[in-house]
């Protein structure tokens, strides 16, 4: 079987290039979509992992990625990602976590960072939420 390309990846002229995000994604229309709710930087049995901005990302994105295998697709295949963080002093760290994670090799998504008052908890840090697009 071969697999469709459903993702097409836009950085147009006039628009600034960066390696870490990628302004506009396509999503073919052969695809499934799967939007992904909040992931925070829980363990599966909810508890808050410790060490600050960058284990929770670490986490958030795995919750994310087990989210997104658990339908058959892959990290690959996200389009979108919007990342709520708490603290605009800790973003380096949340995205050296999402360097460490994202494969440099794989063209970067359409990414939204937020700094917002409060998560849900208040030792959570970071909320990542995505939209797949998945082969059909």
């Amino acid at each position: 079987m071969v697999l469709m390309t459903v993702l097409t990846h836009h950085n147009p002229p006039g628009l600034q290039r960066s390696p870490a995000f990628t302004q506009a994604v396509e999503v073919a229309p052969s695809a499934r979509l799967l939007f992904i709710g909040g992931q925070n930087g829980v363990d599966e049995d909810g508890e808050v992992v410790d060490g600050g901005i960058g284990p929770q990302t670490t986490q958030a994105l795995r919750n994310v990625q087990t989210a997104v295998e658990s339908t058959g697709g892959s990290i690959a295949d996200i389009a979108k990602w919007t990342v709520l963080v708490t603290d605009a002093t800790q973003i380096g760290d949340g995205f050296a976590a999402f360097s460490e994670f994202w494969d440099a090799g794989t063209a970067p998504p359409a990414i939204t960072v937020q700094v917002i008052a409060g998560l849900a908890g208040p030792d959570l840090l970071v909320e990542i939420e995505a939209v797949a697009a998945i082969p059909a």
